[in-house]
């Protein structure tokens, strides 16, 4: 059985003991977008901005960043959006599944929530090559 693990950055190594002997490890979660291809990485954002692509799903994004950190119930999407239920769940599956948006249940109600470490990613990746070579949009871009 493990005891007194430490849990710590990409970058620091950690200990847990195990039968009276400590162990070294590293926790590697922080380092896999940076394992990942350009080409997957390319992949990934051109799913997310397909998510986006659609005037709803756009419309339910901006909607549920403004909302409760906990999230936003369905309902109340489906409510101010005026979108049938049926539509609704398509559009959060679609952006849930490009990883832009988050869900839980609670009893009978979802709510969902923006994923803005996967939106800073997205935005990122947008702007990362705007002043590669020297050129690009000046100050404008950079």
């Amino acid at each position: 059985m493990l005891s007194g693990v430490r849990r710590g950055t990409a970058d620091t190594a950690e200990t847990a003991e195990l039968s009276g002997r400590t162990l070294a490890y590293f926790d590697i979660t922080a380092t896999i977008e940076t394992m990942t291809s350009p080409a997957q990485r390319i992949r990934d954002h051109a799913e997310q901005l397909g998510a986006l692509g659609h005037a709803a799903r756009l419309s339910i994004l901006r909607y549920v960043v403004q909302g409760d950190p906990e999230g936003t119930p369905a309902g109340e999407l489906q409510a101010k959006l005026e979108i049938p239920a049926s539509t609704l769940s398509h559009h959060l599956d679609r952006l849930a599944s490009a990883g832009l948006l988050q869900s839980r249940r609670e009893g009978t109600f979802i709510y969902y929530r923006a994923d803005f470490a996967q939106l800073r990613a997205l935005t990122d990746f947008l702007w990362e090559d705007c002043c590669k070579r020297g050129k690009g949009g000046g100050d404008a871009c950079c």
